[in-house]
C-alpha cells in the first residue's frame, strides 16, 4: 500500500522522512498525524525514530541509507549520532561523512545492493557509501540531473524516476542497476520524486497531493499491491 501523509502542510514528505527495510527515521516537531501514519504501518516491524541532523528537519535530504547503514552529514552533532546509534538496530552502521555536498539524501539513491550518487561526490566519500552501505556504487545522472536523490527513489523491487527521463536513458540506468524503472511525478505532476515518496519493499509514503494515478504509478513499481505478499517477502528477507 502507499499511503498519503503531510509534514505540517507541506506535501514534500520525503524531505522530513527517509525509509529503508530496517528503521525509519522522521524529523522532530511534526505533528502526531505525521508520526502516526508511519508508526501504524511500520512499528511492529521496526524503529520509527524521531531525530535532527545538525538542528534541522530536513532528515530525509540530509541522510541516505538501507538496511546496512545509515549516512549522515558532518554538520550532524555528536549528539544526534549517538542518539541514532542507540535507537538503530545494532546491524546498522551509521556513519558520519565529510563531504562538501552536505545534502547526502539528494545526492545518493539507494536500495540493498546499488547506490547512484552525484557525478561530483569525493573519490572518499563513495568508498565509505559502498562500504557503510554494502552497496555497489555508480556515478550516474537522471534526465541531464546530477541530483539523483531527488530524481530517483530506488527499492529492491523498483525504481521511480523524474517523468522525464528519456526512455534510453531509463533502459540504460535499469540494466546498470538490475531493477526494473518506470518514471512519474508526485504531488500532482511535481518531477521532485525524491522530496514526495518514500519507500522501501512493502511500504510506501507520498505527498497528501498525490493523485490516484500517481499512487497506481508508485504501487505498480514498487510492487505493493498484493496485500500481505510483499510484507512477508521482505520480512522474511530481514529475518534470514
Amino acid at each position: 500500500m502507499a499511503v498519503r501523509s503531510a509534514f505540517e502542510s507541506s506535501s514534500e514528505i520525503g524531505v522530513f522522512s527517509t525509509l529503508t527495510n530496517s528503521y525509519c527515521l522522521v524529523a522532530l516537531g511534526g505533528s502526531e498525524n505525521f508520526y502516526s501514519v508511519f508508526e501504524a504501518e511500520l512499528a511492529r516491524h521496526m524503529p520509527v525514530v524521531h531525530c535532527t541532523i545538525g538542528g534541522t528537519r530536513i532528515v530525509g535530504r540530509l541522510t541516505a541509507g538501507n538496511k546496512n547503514g545509515l549516512l549522515v552529514p558532518s554538520i550532524t552533532t555528536d549528539q544526534e549520532l549517538q542518539q541514532l546509534r542507540n535507537t538503530l538496530p545494532e546491524s546498522v552502521k551509521v556513519q558520519k561523512v565529510e563531504e562538501r555536498l552536505s545534502a547526502l539524501g539528494n545526492c545518493i539513491a539507494c536500495n540493498d545492493y546499488v547506490a547512484l550518487v552525484h557525478t561530483d561526490l569525493d573519490r572518499e566519500t563513495e568508498e565509505v557509501i559502498a562500504d557503510t552501505l554494502q552497496v555497489e556504487v555508480f556515478r550516474a545522472t537522471v534526465a541531464q540531473n546530477v541530483l539523483v536523490g531527488s530524481y530517483c527513489v530506488l527499492t529492491n523491487q523498483g525504481g521511480l524516476v523524474h517523468a522525464r527521463t528519456p526512455m534510453q536513458d531509463m533502459e540504460e540506468l535499469s540494466q546498470l542497476i538490475q531493477i526494473p524503472l518506470t518514471a512519474g511525478t508526485v504531488n500532482r505532476g511535481n518531477d521532485v520524486v525524491g522530496a514526495g515518496v518514500v519507500a522501501n519493499d512493502w511500504a510506501a509514503f507520498c505527498g497528501m497531493d498525490t493523485t490516484a494515478t500517481e499512487i497506481g504509478v508508485i504501487e505498480s513499481i514498487f510492487k505493493l499491491q498484493a496485500p500481505g505478499q510483499g510484507m512477508q517477502s521482505a520480512l522474511i528477507d530481514t529475518m534470514m
